[in-house]
């Protein structure tokens, strides 16, 4: 940690982090409120005087399910100028790797910007076209490294400061926790839009924790940074104790328990063989032609912790193998509080390996990307066993936990 960067985190994000769950008020009155809950709670005065753009989706939304971009520009309090979309848009329409464009929003005529694979100056420059002075992030993430939007998190922090912004994190929800972060750290020579920094592979953080991280290990230079912390939430608490509504951050992470598989089935992207792409269960179905239940018998005599398989079959209705059906396995939780899905993740890569001659590695190897480094395709080439690839990550692991601590804002 560089502790000169300390200081472009506020009074005003001390004052909300000592209202975080640990404090009596807390305890008293658990209900969670987002970091935009609490905004609006306080009137936007985070926000006077200042003209805003919000990068933001379909999961931008109160508790009530009304867009936080709808009851902003509704409010007299906030001057909001511009809207910021990610991967797969503002308002959500387009697929994985694709994306809105630019556009006026039908609901509120704002400018809708595209963020989407752009960053440094190119990125800076929008900000600066849009005329605005604050760039506001809210978006729900699903707490994997390669879940495309904390790195769009980590661009526009850059881009805000290139174009001399001010930035703000509305903070949500870990999906899956944030008790511990789990899996390989990415090496930086393995960078891409699905990791930009060394951070393990289940990075256990929430987008402000992760915000003040960036901030001060990996910037360049620190962005003007305040973030807003929830309320109510505990480092233990999966999605269905916050109360919040569930709306897929993606087309293909329907649900909080896809998000649960996610950050270790993921890794079958990496592979000749479908992550569940085109079926109503994507990251928790996987399979290929000419697989059948000696899949799911291999991977049930590994016991792992916390999750069973059952032999299922199933045709996706797009992407790999569109309209055919074939043979492999349901991940099936049945306690997620002992199931790690990184280790889950790789016991599933190794047995398939051993039960299916067609097996193979995307000849890109992008399962390098997604795991940081060459090591766990190396590996398991080589034939080592599930314990022998997660035991290579120890140690770089270690060293990141000891890192994420200093940035940890709840309990």
């Amino acid at each position: 940690m560089r502790p000169s960067r300390r200081a472009v985190i506020t009074a005003a994000t001390a004052a909300a982090v000592s209202a975080a769950p640990g404090t009596a008020a807390a305890q008293s009155h658990r209900q969670l409120r987002t970091g935009f809950e609490r905004l609006a709670h306080d009137g936007y005065t985070l926000l006077d005087g200042q003209k805003v753009g919000i990068v933001t989706n379909p999961t931008g939304i109160t508790r009530d399910v009304r867009h936080i971009v709808d009851v902003m520009h509704a409010d007299t309090r906030v001057d909001l100028r511009a809207v910021f979309g990610p991967e797969h848009g503002f308002r959500g329409t387009a697929q994985a790797g694709g994306s809105e464009g630019r556009y006026d929003d039908p609901a509120t005529g704002l400018p809708v910007y595209d963020t989407y694979l752009k960053s440094g100056r190119p990125l800076a420059d929008i900000f600066t076209a849009s005329g605005v002075d604050t760039v506001v992030f809210d978006i729900q993430d699903a707490g994997a490294r390669f879940y495309t939007y904390i790195w769009t998190l980590y661009d526009c922090m850059e881009a805000a400061q290139l174009a001399g912004k001010r930035f703000v994190v509305l903070d949500r929800p870990n999906p899956v926790t944030g008790r511990a972060a789990l899996g390989p750290v990415l090496h930086k020579e393995f960078a891409t839009f699905v990791g930009r920094q060394p951070i393990a592979q289940a990075h256990g953080m929430t987008v402000a924790e992760l915000a003040q991280l960036f901030n001060e290990e990996f910037l360049t230079e620190p962005v003007p940074l305040e973030t807003v912390p929830m309320s109510g939430w505990k480092r233990s608490d999966f999605y269905d104790a916050s109360g919040l509504p569930w709306v897929p951050p993606s087309p293909n992470m329907p649900t909080p328990e896809t998000a649960l598989a996610y950050s270790g089935t993921c890794l079958f992207e990496g592979t000749n063989l479908s992550e569940g792409r085109g079926t109503t269960r994507p990251f928790e179905l996987l399979g290929a032609e000419g697989i059948d239940r000696r899949w799911a018998a291999a991977a049930n005599e590994l016991a792992l912790p916390g999750v069973r398989f059952r032999e299922a079959y199933f045709a996706p209705t797009f992407s790999k193998f569109q309209g055919r059906t074939i043979g492999g396995v349901q991940v099936h939780v049945h306690d997620r509080d002992a199931f790690d899905p990184v280790r889950t993740g790789i016991a599933l890569l190794v047995t398939a390996r051993k039960v299916w001659s067609g097996f193979a590695w995307r000849s890109d190897n992008w399962i390098d990307k997604l795991t940081g480094s060459a090591r766990v395709r190396t590996m398991i080439d080589a034939g080592a066993d599930t314990d022998e690839v997660v035991a290579g990550w120890q140690e770089e692991l270690a060293r990141f936990r000891r890192m994420r601590r200093t940035y940890l804002l709840y309990r």
